[in-house]
Parts: C-alpha cells; sequence; structure tokens
C-alpha cells in the first residue's frame, strides 16, 4: 500500500487472522448447539471477505486501506450479531453486511467528482424533499419507520449523506453574496439553513430526537468551513450574533421538551429499575457482569432485553465479549475515519465531506455507546456497522464511500497528468523567441 507499511497481502493476512481468531474463541467460549452453527457462520464471514477482496481487485486503486478495514469491521459486527443469545449465522445482518460494502463503492464512484455534484445540487434538494414527503405520508401518525410487512425503512437515514453533500456542494458559491437588510449572503447558503430548519422540525415532529445531535453536528462543521473559506469574509458581529441565536435556541429547547424527553433527563434509573430505568440498568449490569473478557460468546442474559441487538449493541458485546473487544471494536471504527484523513483534502468540497462524514460517525457512536453507560439519556441511535439494522447500515456503508471519494485516486491522476501539461506550456513561453517590435515608418 504504502512504504514502509503493510503490503497488500499482509492487509489480507491480518483481516483473515482477525475473523479466525474471533471464531476460535466462539469454538471454545460460545454456546452452540451443534458443530454446525459453527460452521455455517464461519463459511459466511469468510465468504463475504473473499468476494469484497475479488470484487475490488477487479479495478486498481491507489489504496485499499480504508476498503479492508470497512471489511473487518463488518467481519466482527457479523460475529457479534450471530452469537447473540447462542451462535447461529444471522443472514438478515449478512445481507445488509453486503448492501453497505456494495454502497460504499456507489458512494465512492458518485460522490468524487466535486464539479458533478455542485452541477446537480437542485436534484440532491429534490431528493430530500420526496424522503420528507414519504416520511410525512407513509410512515403514519408522527414515525420514522415505514412498515412493509416484515420489512421497515427509516427514509431518515438516507437523509444524512444528501445533507452533507448539499453542504459541501454549496460551500465554493460563498462569493456570490447578495444584499438582504444590513448582511451579504450567499443564496446557497439561504437554501442550506432552510434545509436545516426543515430537518430540524422534521425530527421534533416525528419525536425523534436522537437523530437531531447528528444533523446538528453536520450542520456545526458546514459552519466552520464557510467561515474558514477564505472569500467568505464574515465579520465578528455575525459570529457573536449567531451564536447568541444558537444559545437562545438551546435553552427555549431544553424548556419546551416534550414530557418523555424532560422524563429521560430527570428520571432516577436505580429508583425505577423495573419502569423507564430498565433498559440502562441492565445495560449497566451487563458490563459489570462481563468485564475485561466477558462471559464467551452467547452466554450474556442481554439478548432477553429490548433493542439488545441496536440500541444498548455496546453493552451486549461488553456482557459476552468484554470490555476489551468493545473498545477495540470503537478503535477500529475510530482508525477507519480518521485513515483518509491523514491527507490534506484537495479542495473545499472534498474537506466539508470529509468533515460531515466523520461528525455522523462520531456524533451516532457517542450518543449510542454513552447511552449504554448511563452517562446520557437512551436516544434510540445505531452504533455504527455494529447495530441491526437495514436502514443505517446501508447509509453507513454509502458514508464510508463518500469519505474514500475524499481521497480519490482519479482526480490525484488527473492533477498529475494536468500538472506536466502546465509546466510544458510555461517552459514553452519562456523558449519562444519574443516577436521583433514593429518598424516605425519613415515618413518621406
Amino acid at each position: 500500500m504504502y512504504k514502509n507499511g503493510l503490503t497488500y497481502f499482509s492487509a489480507i493476512a491480518l483481516l483473515f487472522l482477525t475473523h479466525l481468531s474471533m471464531l476460535g474463541i466462539v469454538l471454545v467460549r460460545g454456546n452452540y448447539e451443534s458443530p454446525a452453527d459453527l460452521m455455517l457462520l464461519t463459511a459466511g464471514v469468510l465468504a463475504l471477505d473473499v468476494g469484497y477482496i475479488i470484487v475490488t481487485g477487479i479495478y486498481k486503486q491507489m489504496t485499499y486501506t480504508t476498503d479492508f478495514m470497512l471489511l473487518c469491521v463488518l467481519g466482527m459486527s457479523l460475529i457479534f450479531q450471530s452469537c447473540f443469545g447462542g451462535v447461529h449465522l444471522s443472514f438478515k445482518h449478512l445481507i445488509t453486511c453486503i448492501a453497505a460494502l456494495v454502497l460504499c463503492q456507489a458512494g465512492f464512484l458518485l460522490t468524487r467528482n466535486h464539479e458533478w455534484i455542485r452541477t446537480r445540487k437542485k436534484y440532491i434538494y429534490i431528493i430530500i424533499g420526496v424522503l420528507i414527503l414519504s416520511i410525512l405520508l407513509l410512515t403514519g401518525d408522527r414515525s420514522m419507520w415505514i412498515n412493509i410487512g416484515s420489512f421497515s425503512l427509516q427514509p431518515s437515514e438516507f437523509i444524512k449523506p444528501c445533507f452533507i453533500l448539499i453542504c459541501a456542494a454549496s460551500i465554493v458559491e460563498l462569493h456570490k453574496k447578495i444584499k438582504i437588510l444590513f448582511f451579504y449572503v450567499s443564496k446557497d447558503t439561504l437554501c442550506l439553513c432552510g434545509a436545516a430548519l426543515v430537518i430540524f422540525a422534521l425530527q421534533w415532529w416525528c419525536r425523534d430526537l436522537g437523530s437531531l445531535p447528528t444533523f446538528a453536528a453536520v450542520f456545526a462543521c458546514a459552519l466552520v468551513c464557510r467561515f474558514c473559506y477564505p472569500r467568505a469574509k464574515i465579520s465578528r458581529t455575525a459570529l457573536g450574533i449567531l451564536g447568541g441565536v444558537a444559545a437562545v435556541v438551546l435553552i427555549v429547547a431544553w424548556n419546551l421538551a416534550p414530557a418523555y424527553v424532560q422524563d429521560r433527563l430527570h428520571v432516577d434509573i436505580w429508583a425505577d429499575q423495573y419502569g423507564n430505568g430498565y433498559q440502562q440498568c441492565q445495560a449497566l449490569i451487563g458490563i459489570a457482569r462481563g468485564g475485561w473478557l466477558g462471559l464467551g460468546p452467547g452466554q450474556g442474559y442481554l439478548h432477553n432485553v429490548f433493542a439488545y441487538e441496536s440500541d444498548i449493541v455496546f453493552s451486549t458485546i461488553c456482557e459476552e465479549w468484554g470490555l476489551l473487544y468493545a473498545f477495540l471494536t470503537v478503535i477500529l471504527i475510530l482508525m477507519m475515519l480518521m485513515i483518509p484523513l491523514m491527507n490534506p483534502p484537495k479542495n473545499y468540497y472534498h474537506a466539508m465531506v470529509a468533515d460531515g462524514v466523520v461528525a455522523v460517525f462520531v456524533a451516532q457512536m457517542a450518543l449510542n455507546i454513552f447511552g449504554s453507560c448511563n452517562l446520557i439519556p437512551f436516544t434510540g441511535v445505531t452504533l455504527p456497522f455494529i447495530s441491526m439494522g437495514g436502514s443505517s447500515m446501508m447509509t453507513c456503508g454509502f458514508l464510508i464511500g463518500m469519505l474514500k471519494a475524499t481521497q480519490s485516486p482519479l482526480f490525484r491522476h488527473q492533477q498529475e497528468t494536468e500538472q506536466p501539461e502546465k509546466k510544458k506550456s510555461r517552459k514553452s513561453a519562456k523558449t519562444a523567441k519574443p516577436a521583433r517590435p514593429a518598424e516605425k515608418e519613415v515618413n518621406a
């Protein structure tokens, strides 16, 4: 991959070693009825690894680090989800893992060309509008889920990558400003703020306040990128006004929060262990019960608690695999986010995309883990790539593809080919003989 780094085959060997070591733990400490269950799980994990390695080998890339990190995390997630309550291959989670890998490549191919995205901003706004209308018309009474038989879909998850793209694609338009009252603002910034307000209002109306901090984090990154833009020229007065408005909004939202939110904010979980505090109490007990090394795959109790595979999945992993494995999983996800950020972005579009994607993952991880540890109330937000959920898994895969697109090898190649041409044109201009000055006419 890189000089003095892991080679391609060394990375593959490390990937297989990680998954095989986890399967070895399942073999020794797991709760399975027959060896056939373990063999089926092993076949599913290895088939996922081999299949994706073959597919990514079809086309060449400058680096496969992000792909292998994603594959490693998804393999670990498949093993986790297949061992809760007993060892069995979770076909549903396997399918969502495959969908995440496919959408990772789709996100990479669709978002790497910033000019192509910038000229199609209106279509992204239309997609956001269609998703919002589907939530209002098809989900029922103030819900975020569309239920089709046994299949459920959460359209609000797909708004996240669209929101990041309009934040990134509109940043280059900051120098095109119009005067409104006493302020100079760009039309794209007004459209972006309007879209953010609509999304915030939708989350509030549908009582999905858990996702509200995620969108707020992306919007905050968009504002910071605009403040840092060279042509923004935002005055300190405007910054002070904006900060004051944000503070007032937070205070009002805190005081006007619905009753169920106020109850979650002020509940004493240990005084109400079998009521509103039951889930968090069991999550804390599971973490303490598992210790550093866990009780063993499938040996825990939390699989009997509601949302053990999604909202409190961090606690379920801690109980069965131990706090050490849970921390290792979180570190791997953070490393996957940091690796594409080691190289500076090529332009402000890619910088905003990278900031927005990282903001989504960090916000969701913080909400899920801190909620499981009772540091904040439960929000119902999933742990990226680990929690069960098709909509969340597909969105996370697409977001990783967007993050990988910020270091697109295609456009680097274009830049490398364009630079020599510019140098040649400069050299030819320097070596060209200057034209002789026109001779003055002599009057007879």
